[in-house]
């Protein structure tokens, strides 16, 4: 089957792997241009543009779809079918219509449930017991399109959105094969009710809040690491929590309740957060162990209320 293949961070070049390895001719791949990263802030390459130039891949970087040069380039293929996953460029009616078998995207969530830009933080923010991958007939609307195939998967007690997201990338990666094997596949509408909205990410919404119950700030860590990382303040200084567990504890909320050196015991709203990793500003990522070694903390001392 003669591919174009849309896609831009880590999650999507998992499926482009996929899609080559399955044997399909992946005649283009688009991703976002470059963007300047790291402290030189030199251009970097997505991990899309990695993968497909270590398979000689066609690449083609439009800073939009919408211009008619952009749309001749791809429509020039003659493509049966474009797989999209987290591109982040906008797909207008022209380009969904070009190829034979329309455009399927890969999306990380079970639909209606976290339509939108961050549906792992949000499940993981929300409590969600599962979540799993849609694989989804795309069409003008914020992924409303209908489902071709979708697959569950439990979201564990300790899952972070890097666990969860690796997860998920390897399962989108075999459902997008499954898809393109058996296409056309008849199409499920999304049913009306229950469809929820995975805002993006800002980073004020990383700010501890010590007021909020302990499992609420518990996956408030999860859902934020590997980035931003859940930010919380000590002595006026930021620190990122990027470890902890819910646990057993009373007292003032942000109060330091017990040190040992396997964990820091922290007062919540309700109930109370044993930290086991962190980082102070400009720092590594420690475990309490080591941190506590350069940083004097002690029973009685109390993180700010929030960051």
């Amino acid at each position: 089957m003669k591919v174009i293949f849309a896609g831009t961070p880590e999650f999507a070049a998992r499926a482009l792997d996929a899609v080559v390895a399955a044997g399909h001719d992946v005649s283009l791949v688009l991703t976002q241009p470059d963007r300047p990263a790291g402290r030189g802030m030199a251009l970097q390459p997505s991990a899309v543009k990695k993968s497909a130039l270590a398979h000689d891949l066609e690449v083609f970087q439009p800073p939009t779809l919408r211009d008619a040069a952009a749309q001749a380039r791809i429509a020039a293929v003659g493509a049966d079918v474009m797989v999209v996953a987290a591109y982040g460029l906008i797909l207008p009616q022209a380009v969904l219509d070009l190829p034979r078998l329309g455009c399927i995207n890969i999306h990380a969530s079970l639909l209606p449930r976290w339509r939108g830009a961050a549906p792992i933080q949000r499940a993981l923010l929300a409590g969600d017991a599962e979540t799993g991958v849609c694989i989804m007939q795309m069409e003008a609307g914020l992924d409303t399109g209908p489902v071709l195939l979708r697959e569950a998967l439990p979201i564990a007690s300790d899952d972070t959105a890097g666990s969860l997201h690796d997860r998920l990338a390897d399962l989108g990666a075999r459902l997008v094969v499954a898809a393109l094997a058996k296409l056309p596949l008849p199409a499920q509408p999304q049913p009306e009710a229950g469809v929820t909205y995975a805002h993006k990410i800002e980073k004020f919404e990383a700010a501890i809040d010590w007021s909020r119950p302990a499992a609420d700030v518990d996956r408030q860590i999860r859902a934020f690491a590997p980035a931003p990382g859940a930010q919380a303040i000590f002595g006026g200084q930021g620190v990122k929590i990027w470890k902890a567990r819910p646990a057993d504890g009373r007292g003032e909320f942000g109060t330091i309740l017990a040190v040992d050196r396997d964990s820091i015991l922290v007062a919540c709203g309700s109930g109370a957060l044993a930290i086991s990793e962190l980082q102070k500003a400009g720092g590594k990522r420690l475990p309490v162990r080591q941190y506590l070694a350069g940083h004097a903390l002690a029973v009685g001392d109390r993180f700010d209320r929030s960051a």
